[in-house]
């Protein structure tokens, strides 16, 4: 009510009035006795001695009702309660953001937690399987042996390579020997060139193997004056080289690993 709230303004404005009249008459007591030079200190004294005494006071004396009108105490009533109110809304909100911060920190310890406990899962399976492949025969030492054999299987090629190499150079020595010089030169102009040195029947087979190995996009070799006419046209007969189908001095051997 506006007037209980003028009598309280009221009563305070006379209290204030009380209290600084005290103030005046504390600080006029004794300025007329000093001397300059102590002035400031006496008056610090003065002061320190008054406020001791308030001091005194206030913790000796009961607190006094400001006033009697109940509407007056209630509205200071509710005033409190609603500072009371505010306060422990403050701290609720406080309490709710903390508890949202455990439950935050709570969740990240579990989540770590369950992935210690997979963690530890999957060292347990590695251990077991560990110990299994240590009682059973090391997997190394299979993949040695297998490496060992297949070593030994490509030694044997090549050996058997050798021979087969071998057996045929002698038959084609035997059978397919060079023509001789006589016969290479026959039928050639006296004031013609010599004639390049004539390559064996062996020599071109490997030099058609080797090409079709080495570059099988590209098998076709070409042909000079030091491959014998009459091996090639063998070897044409029989099916074992073809030509070029566009380029007669270009030849390549028939792939029969095909």
């Amino acid at each position: 009510p506006i007037d209980a709230k003028e009598e309280l303004l009221e009563e305070c404005e006379s209290i204030w009035k009380q209290m600084e009249e005290c103030q005046s008459k504390l600080m006029l007591l004794g300025t007329d006795t000093l001397l300059q030079s102590d002035a400031k200190l006496s008056l610090l004294m003065l002061q320190w001695k008054a406020l001791t005494v308030d001091y005194r006071q206030w913790q000796a004396r009961n607190p006094e009702i400001i006033a009697a009108n109940p509407d007056v105490l209630l509205e200071l009533g509710k005033e409190e309660l609603q500072k009371v109110k505010n306060e422990l809304e403050m701290v609720l909100s406080t309490v709710r953001a903390k508890n949202k911060k455990l439950e935050e920190y709570l969740k990240r310890e579990q989540q770590w937690c369950e992935e210690q406990e997979q963690m530890i899962d999957t060292l347990n399976k590695t251990e077991e399987e560990t110990k299994t492949q240590v009682e059973q025969p090391s997997t190394k030492s299979l993949k040695m042996g297998g490496f060992d054999e297949l070593k030994n299987k490509i030694m044997k090629l090549k050996t058997y390579k050798k021979e087969l190499l071998s057996a045929l150079g002698e038959f084609l020595d035997e059978h397919f020997p060079l023509p001789e010089k006589g016969e290479n030169t026959k039928n050639r102009n006296s004031s013609a060139e010599p004639a390049e040195e004539l390559v064996t029947m062996q020599e071109v087979l490997e030099i058609l193997i080797n090409k079709l190995m080495t570059t099988p996009h590209e098998p076709y070799v070409t042909i000079n004056a030091s491959f014998w006419p009459p091996y090639i046209e063998l070897l044409l007969r029989c099916g074992m080289v073809l030509r070029h189908p566009e380029d007669p001095k270009r030849l390549r051997l028939e792939a029969f690993h095909k």
